[in-house]
């Protein structure tokens, strides 16, 4: 058994609440969650406590050639352009424009706030909204 999971598994009995959190790991340590490429390069930038940004460099591609889909607690950003080479005679193809797939997982605290293209970066924002259930508080006791 893989060690991660037998970690979660191990977690489980002591937790209350995480169940679709487990569920999300679990099914990215028996997928091919990890085994995805490092095409295109990326960071993730913490600016603060609840802003984050991830920047991927997709030099060569416009607006129109790129998703960026959110659902069930993924981020997915991916090449849609169409090919060009039937209308174009490339004689040196140097700049990398090939289709690909980037998802990252996200946790339920944090909210997809927009994507923008500028200069070759997407640059996808996102921030953690802390709900009032979850900002510390005094519980009075009856």
């Amino acid at each position: 058994m893989n060690k991660a999971l037998s970690i979660l598994n191990q977690l489980r009995p002591v937790t209350i609440g995480f169940d679709s959190m487990f569920d999300q790991f679990e099914s990215m340590f028996e997928g091919n969650y990890f085994n995805d490429t490092t095409y295109p390069p990326y960071n993730i930038v913490k600016k603060t406590d609840e802003l984050y940004d991830i920047e991927i460099a997709i030099a060569g591609y416009g607006k129109k050639d790129i998703a960026v889909d959110y659902a069930q607690n993924v981020l997915t950003i991916k090449c849609v352009k169409k090919d060009k080479s039937e209308t174009e005679h490339i004689l040196h193809r140097g700049i990398s424009q090939r289709y690909f797939t980037k998802s990252f997982t996200i946790n339920d605290d944090v909210e997809v706030k927009g994507a923008e293209l500028k200069d070759g970066l997407l640059k996808v924002s996102l921030e953690k909204i802390l709900p009032e259930g979850k900002k510390p508080r005094t519980i009075e006791i009856k």
